[in-house]
């Protein structure tokens, strides 16, 4: 069973022609004849989405082989942490470290994932992951399938797969949360 995100990409790649009936080298070349800009992945899944009914996990891998091809290089895990923690969520970084240390002490087998707009922690599945929501906050999502009693823990989707957050706005929120 794949377990990381490039081996999940390579698995629906390869099942592309079952999944879609065409193989990814087939639906490469659509999307270079479609005038959609490969680099572009949102409007490349909308457009296989729209135009081909493909399905999502499919779009994915189409558009990220697609935007590869094209030249785009996917960012490493520091690069997307940075790009979230830049401009005017920079002081919100601290918040980041202090929580992304705190789930790393759970073991070694605890995992750090990139994502553009937030970053998940996985252990064979994700189950917590933390977003600079605002320029004034971050959200940690927890995954629960029974969630504890909390005053601070909300229920709600996202960030990632979380079923529940707690929203916290300075390093004090973590230490004392």
């Amino acid at each position: 069973m794949p377990q990381t995100p490039d081996e999940m990409l390579t698995a629906v790649s390869e099942s592309l022609a079952a999944r879609t009936g065409r193989p990814l080298e087939e639906w490469l070349a659509l999307v270079r004849s479609s005038g959609v800009d490969p680099l572009d992945q949102n409007a490349v899944r909308n457009w296989l989405r729209r135009e081909h009914g493909v399905p999502q996990n499919s779009q994915w891998a189409i558009a990220d082989a697609a935007a590869r091809e094209a030249g785009w290089v996917r960012p490493t895990v520091s690069e997307y942490i940075d790009q979230q923690y830049a401009g005017a969520k920079a002081a919100l970084r601290p918040i980041y470290d202090a929580l992304a240390a705190a789930i790393s002490e759970l073991g070694d087998d605890v995992t750090i994932e990139g994502r553009g707009s937030y970053t998940p922690f996985v252990r064979g599945r994700q189950f917590a992951a933390i977003a600079a929501a605002t320029r004034d906050r971050v959200d940690l999502g927890l995954r629960f399938t029974d969630p504890p009693q909390a005053a601070r823990l909300q229920p709600g989707g996202g960030p990632g797969q979380a079923t529940h957050k707690v929203s916290l706005r300075d390093v004090d929120d973590e230490q004392n949360g």
